[in-house]
């Protein structure tokens, strides 16, 4: 093929409008037919006429139909009475009045009905609501009603519910619906869809453990979830299982799934050994098995061996031709390893076999040109694709990335004012080349304000086949984060996440954004999303996000966030524990002071004196008591102390002196020393609260201490003991009063 001179931006799109007008062209009509069902369409080869007397004996031939089909007149306002229960339930709160309503409009209920209005409601919870509400009603349900439900509830990924009402369906039908594992097929696939393939698992060993024997069907939906997951040895275990433990036969979909997930798994001979036992089991490979042997083969770079099974595909099989999907896998063989010749070879093979090339096909082939930066040969290539292809959003993002990469900024603005002219769709895809060429240039206001217009479009929330990279707004996120706009940033991010897409990087910077704008909630927020999603935040998130949080006194969110830095396997420094440390004692968090100072103990993080005291003195305060001597314990048994004294003094203050009692005892069984006053003190409260035998207790442990450190409140113990007729300890304390009297 000759090389062709360079053609500018202007004249690519000139080729492209031209291409675009004239598959326009075919479809010009002097009037609409979008709106005639397909039987009828083909029934105009003329501007249709209408004249007054033709419009009488249309209307009798049609009061003639409707008396003709009955059936279908009934069928006709079962769908409207459906259309309106619908409509009454998508707008209006559940409650008694709805279902009266619901009553008066439905009553009595069809199966068809039935089924209508179910599959017009929106939201599964009132699809719930109204399945009940149909059984209670006195409609009977059957296996399908059941298994719609059950599909409406997973496909919503309301899974827990979908479990629930899966195993409820015995009870709830009068065990007139057995369980097969139809149903439990479709909760398997919802799972896996979800990305839970644990749960998927676990149902399938319930059906198992219920007597539900797994179908075919079964194993090809675990199949094809563990394969997506790159969980090669429960595929094969699982294969086993399905040949031998319960004698599932293969069919051709078992074996395709099988295929293409070894191949995506770059187990190539694994797949060429799978494609070899299809014959065992009596199972033709069809054109979608020999495409996907392609496509691996492509896949691990072995593009030539790909082409030589197409060949002898040609050869051996008449039934089977190879189609666009073949050939096109194929050219994005070529194409990735750079081989663009060869890949134009199979281009004009393709065409030369009366085989026309779609979209695709061109895409495919445009971006190879352009990755070889051979730009000069796509204006050929869309020629030869032919009036059949149109360039699409595809093809124009390719060349404006292919332009952007080589540096050629002006040239991918052309292209994506040409969209617009040429009302060629705009994606995300779209503007996320453009607005990380402009940041790159520095354009920034230029990027942001295309930023504004992809927000407001919503954009990012179509649901077309374009999946966001959030990587390539990260330059602008960034940009805006330094500025002061993170609100901006982080609205626009949260678009990207309703799409199932994430990144890091992005992460940290909007961490950092609200951080430094001092909306430390927010940041936290964040965090708790990142985290979700398996990111490692950095050790500076952490602590920027801990120290704001003290400074905004959020305690409990910068205690969450200690923790949550701790299970992601970093060390705070000490000052970070004892700085959530005093901001929850001086909250009164006293469960939340009480775990920190655990984990501080467990970590080895040294406290210091006061704060212990005061995380003890919290817990006395909300007569946490056995959890104020556990922490004491912990505290004494690694060689810590608390302020005795300070903490006794306390309890006296707040008139808990049992407390004060067993808190001196602890202190003189850890060899603490303690003002004697404080002794006089507790014990003489306790005797006049009625407590002396718990007076005695203490003064009995100060003499096994110190038997010469006298008490003023000794007399007072023992008249206490007395009056409540403890005179054996009264007789003890006697003796020691005479004692004391004597060594005097």
């Amino acid at each position: 093929m000759p090389t062709l001179p360079s053609r500018s931006a202007g004249e690519t799109t000139k080729l492209l409008s031209k291409n675009i007008k004239t598959h326009l062209s075919k479809f010009k009509l002097p009037y609409s037919t979008s709106l005639f069902p397909s039987n009828l369409k083909n029934a105009f080869s003329k501007t249709p006429t209408t004249t007054a007397s033709a419009a009488p004996a249309a209307a009798v031939k049609t009061i003639q139909i409707e008396e003709d089909n009955p059936s279908q007149n009934s069928n006709c306002n079962k769908s409207k009475k459906a259309i309106a229960a619908a409509k009454l339930i998508n707008t209006k709160p559940w409650a008694a009045p709805l279902e009266s309503r619901l009553s008066t409009a439905l009553t009595p209920l069809s199966q068809t009905a039935f089924f209508q209005t179910l599959r017009r409601i929106k939201t599964p919870s009132n699809a719930f609501r109204f399945f009940n509400w149909a059984q209670s009603s006195g409609f009977t349900h059957n296996h399908h009603s059941y298994f719609i439900m059950l599909q409406i509830l997973g496909r919503a990924r309301h899974l827990n519910p979908a479990r629930n009402f899966l195993f409820s369906i015995p009870k709830k039908s009068n065990n007139t619906v057995p369980l097969t594992d139809k149903f439990f097929n479709s909760l398997i696939r919802s799972y896996g869809d979800a990305g839970l393939y644990q749960e998927s698992l676990k149902i399938f060993q319930v059906m198992k453990s219920m007597a539900v024997s797994p179908s075919t069907v079964t194993f090809n939906s675990l199949f094809s979830i563990l394969l997506k997951r790159g969980r090669m040895g429960m595929v094969y275990e699982l294969y086993n299982e399905m040949l031998k433990t319960y004698g599932a036969k293969p069919d051709s979909y078992t074996f395709n799934v099988l295929i293409r997930g070894l191949c995506m798994n770059s187990s190539v001979d694994e797949a060429f050994r799978m494609f070899k036992e299809m014959e065992k089991f009596d199972c033709k490979p069809d054109l979608i098995t020999y495409n996907t042997v392609v496509d691996g083969l492509c896949r691990t770079g072995k593009v030539s061996i790909a082409r030589n099974v197409v060949k002898g595909l040609l050869k051996k099989c008449e039934d089977l031709r190879p189609n666009v999907v073949t050939y096109t896998t194929l050219i994005r063989g070529y194409c990735g390893k750079r081989e663009i010749e060869e890949a134009l070879d199979v281009f004009r093979e393709m065409i030369g076999g009366g085989i026309t090339p779609n979209e695709i096909t061109c895409n495919t082939l445009v971006q190879g040109l352009c990755e070889s930066r051979k730009f000069d040969m796509i204006k050929e290539v869309l020629r030869e694709c032919g009036e059949t292809v149109v360039p699409d959003t595809c093809t124009f993002n390719t060349m404006m990335n292919a332009h952007c990469n080589s540096g050629n900024l002006e040239e991918a603005l052309i292209f994506f004012e040409k969209m617009k002219e040429m009302n060629v769709k705009r994606d995300s895809a779209t503007y996320s080349v453009i607005i990380r060429a402009l940041c790159e240039k520095g354009n920034f206001e230029k990027a942001e304000e295309l930023l504004d217009e992809l927000f407001g479009e919503e954009i990012l929330l179509r649901g077309d086949n374009c999946t966001p990279i959030i990587a390539a707004y990260n330059p602008i996120f960034n940009y805006l984060c330094t500025n002061g706009k993170t609100e901006k940033a982080e609205r626009v991010f949260r678009q990207l996440m309703k799409r199932g897409t994430h990144d890091p990087i992005a992460f940290e910077t909007l961490i950092f954004g609200q951080c430094n704008e001092g909306n430390f909630q927010d940041a936290h927020k964040l965090l708790i999303l990142m985290l979700r999603r398996d990111f490692l935040p950095s050790v500076k998130i952490y602590e920027s996000l801990i120290d704001g949080l003290l400074k905004k006194k959020e305690a409990n969110l910068a205690h969450d966030t200690l923790e949550k830095m701790l299970r992601s396997k970093y060390i705070p420094r000490a000052s970070k524990f004892h700085g959530v440390l005093m901001e929850l004692v001086e909250k009164e968090y006293a469960k939340e002071s009480a775990d920190l100072m655990g984990l501080m103990l467990e970590k080895e993080i040294r406290p210091n004196v006061n704060l212990s005291t005061d995380v003890v003195r919290v817990l006395f305060k909300n007569c946490m008591n056995d959890k104020a001597f556990e922490i004491l314990t912990s505290l004494y048994g690694n060689s810590y102390v608390v302020n005795m004294e300070e903490l006794v003094s306390f309890l006296c203050g707040e008139g808990k002196f049992l407390e004060a009692g067993e808190v001196l005892v602890f202190g003189l069984k850890n060899d603490q020393i303690v003002d004697l006053g404080l002794f006089d003190r507790v014990v003489t409260s306790l005797c006049k609260g009625g407590m002396a035998l718990e007076g005695f207790r203490v003064y009995y442990e100060l003499l096994e201490k110190d038997a010469r450190h006298p008490l003023g409140c000794v007399e007072d113990l023992r008249n206490a003991l007395v009056d409540q007729g403890k005179l054996t300890e009264a007789d003890f304390v006697a003796k020691r009063m005479t004692s004391n009297f004597v060594a005097v």
